[in-house]
């Protein structure tokens, strides 16, 4: 069994999501999001490396995955989302977990078959593939696309005897 942390960094709201995988199956172990808050950038980078440093410590995940940033043309946004991403990443960097990381076209089509599927589609299939009823917050539901996500990379390249290699970075 591994246990995989997702991680969608944002600025205000940091999804996260541990999922256990085996055999092809991945089971919920916990989801959720990072409020930061609409405060002093420090202060909510602050804040982000505290909550997922706890959630490091509390639910020990042995590999973590990101989605990789999508850069659209505000480029204030885009400086900001890579604060707080650059945060989530040394969280896991520090402590020597594998650093994996998925282009969003790559998540959508190996949850959806499609690339170009919208976050509905993406959204419906992460509580399909983990069974899980009722709403789930968009933070949480992109973190767990992308560990479920690399929950698929990795079995495919460990039954095709494949290194972890590619877009799949060891930190350290």
């Amino acid at each position: 069994m591994t246990r995989i942390l997702g991680i969608d960094p944002g600025s205000r709201y940091t999804g996260y999501g541990v999922i256990d995988t085996e055999r092809g199956r991945s089971r919920l172990v916990t989801c959720g999001r990072i409020v930061a808050g609409t405060g002093a950038m420090p202060d909510r980078l602050v804040t982000i490396d505290r909550e997922l440093a706890g959630i490091v410590r509390d639910y020990v995940p042995e590999e973590t995955a990101f989605e990789e940033v999508f850069v659209d043309r505000n480029v204030r946004s885009a400086l900001v989302l890579g604060q707080a991403r650059g945060v989530a990443l040394c969280v896991a960097a520090r402590i020597g977990l594998p650093i994996a990381e998925y282009a969003p076209a790559q998540v959508k089509m190996a949850l959806t078959g499609s690339g170009r599927a919208d976050k509905e589609q993406v959204q419906h299939m992460v509580k399909l593939l983990l069974k899980l009823q009722g709403r789930l917050v968009a933070d949480a539901a992109d973190a767990l696309a992308v560990a479920l996500t690399h929950a698929q990379v990795r079995g495919m390249r460990q039954r095709t005897g494949l290194a972890l290699t590619g877009s799949w970075k060891k930190s350290g």
